[in-house]
């Protein structure tokens, strides 16, 4: 909770998890500390009536259909999902275990249940039984609910990035907590602009001022000159102007071949490639310099 008080003028804060968050005591906490919490459900929990949380979201009517684009991930390749909606209020009952019976004995939760319909073959079907603090009403409430639950990928790639196949926070030696503090800081500025460049990558028109100053903006002007010079076939085919022509170019120099028939670049190939730019940035910035 220590980022708690920087977010004190939030108007609404909410937790995302997944199925490891799908923990009783955090949704009692979610009540007293004013914050929200959308978790995806992994126990067929028992709720107050002692009903089964499963057979009653598997009896609750289908209200609407949608079709959500779902992002690529390591076994899965993207593609549109058609969903069909369920959701309605529960009250959850506390786990019998002793060490929570300082807790409510239920919690007024929303359940909004989504599952895949007319899935292809030998494509697992998707279905999220989302648990949340927040009041759903309405079908829009409950979409909602399912769109804040997908930007977990967005996050989970953010901490990907931070540890075992990026930055290797977790292999790091440092003894205290407040130099820890810094590093952390440092690398998840990195994460942060690899995540722009993931999103950029297919053509936003996101400024490229977001993520590089204009000495940057310079060195990658040449680097682009010199990629597309590399080959008459290969383009960059987004405005100069824009993350996207940025990400282009990052992600050649993280070792993406660049043809649009080619796999995209992923956070790795991003992570990669601004390694290799801020080492070229820096000999740029030495250009001038004149040597005794």
């Amino acid at each position: 909770m220590a980022a708690k008080p920087l977010l004190t003028k939030a108007t609404a804060v909410t937790v995302l998890g997944d199925r490891e968050s799908d923990i009783f005591a955090l949704y009692a906490s979610s009540a007293e500390q004013h914050f929200h919490v959308i978790a995806r459900s992994m126990h067929d929990r028992k709720l107050a009536d002692r009903s089964g949380l499963y057979e009653v979201s598997d009896a609750m009517a289908a209200v609407d259909r949608r079709a959500i684009q779902l992002p690529a991930r390591a076994a899965r390749p993207a593609r549109l999902a058609h969903l069909e909606l369920r959701f309605g209020a529960i009250e959850l009952a506390r786990p019998q275990s002793k060490f929570l019976r300082h807790l409510p004995e239920s919690l007024p939760l929303a359940v909004v249940d989504v599952r895949e319909i007319n899935a292809e073959t030998g494509v697992e079907p998707l279905h999220w039984r989302l648990l949340t603090s927040h009041e759903v009403t309405g079908i829009e409430d409950a979409w909602r609910i399912v769109q804040w639950y997908k930007q977990r990928w967005i996050i989970e790639q953010f901490f990907r990035i931070l540890k075992t196949q990026g930055f290797k926070l977790e292999d790091s030696q440092i003894g205290t907590a407040d130099r820890l503090l810094k590093l952390v800081a440092i690398a998840a500025k990195a994460a942060v602009i690899t995540i722009q460049l993931l999103q950029a990558r297919n053509g936003s028109r996101q400024p490229i001022l977001a993520a590089f100053d204009n000495g940057q903006i310079n060195v990658l002007t040449a680097l682009n000159r010199q990629l597309e010079a590399g080959s008459k076939r290969l383009k960059n085919p987004h405005p100069p102007d824009s993350l996207a022509w940025a990400a282009w170019i990052i992600g050649r120099l993280g070792g993406w071949d660049g043809y649009p028939s080619s796999k995209p670049p992923g956070p790795i190939t991003f992570k990669n490639g601004l390694e290799y730019f801020h080492a070229v940035a820096a000999g740029w910035s030495l250009r001038d310099m004149c040597m005794p």
